[in-house]
Order: C-alpha cells, then sequence, then structure tokens
C-alpha cells in the first residue's frame, strides 16, 4: 500500500504504508516535517494534513475532538484532517495528501 504526501515545500513522496497504522506515524517514520506531538492521541492539531478532494469521500466522518482541534489551527480548510486519525487501510491505498504548514515543526 501506498500514501502520496506532498511536503510544504511543494516536493512529492510516495511512501510505503502499513495497513493498521495512523497516516501520522507513517509520514513522521519516513522522516517528513510534521510535528506530532501528541502522538497521535487527537489533542494537539500538529498532525494537520489537506486530503486530495479524491479520496474525502472514502473517509470516515471527522469525530467531534478532530473537528475541535482543526478549529484551533489557522490554516483549516474544508479537506483538512488530522492525520493522526486517518487509520491505513486497503481502501486507503494511494491516498494523496499535503502537509498543512501548521504541521511544520
Amino acid at each position: 500500500m501506498k500514501i502520496h504526501v506532498t511536503d510544504q515545500d511543494g516536493q512529492k513522496h510516495d511512501l510505503d504504508a502499513i495497513e493498521g497504522w495512523q497516516v501520522m506515524e507513517i509520514i513522521r517514520d519516513y522522516g517528513l516535517l510534521i510535528k506530532a506531538e501528541c502522538g497521535g492521541s487527537c489533542c494537539c492539531a500538529t498532525c494537520h494534513v489537506y486530503v486530495d478532494d479524491a479520496w474525502l469521500d472514502k473517509l470516515y466522518d471527522m469525530r467531534d475532538d478532530e473537528d475541535d482541534m482543526l478549529d484551533e489551527t489557522f490554516d483549516r480548510e474544508d479537506n483538512s484532517r488530522l492525520s493522526c486519525q486517518l487509520i491505513m487501510s486497503e481502501e486507503l491505498d494511494g491516498l494523496t495528501l499535503t502537509l498543512a504548514e501548521s504541521a511544520k515543526p
């Protein structure tokens, strides 16, 4: 499985993904610039990403706590999600996203 990530500088990365892992963990473990300060517990919004519009309908609905955290960011968009709340699965093979500037350490 793969995820396709564009970093804050516009560089594209194709990352091997592991089923059951948080998308944030995959991005972080590849060494891309993502703070992920809370380690995936949905309490900091420092793993903010923009999901490609073609993938939005394939994601499960955002929970209230994720929505609240995203409200704290200065660069929220309609396609914003927290990558710690996206769990890799076969259905998300090929997921395409961009790291938000607010996620940069």
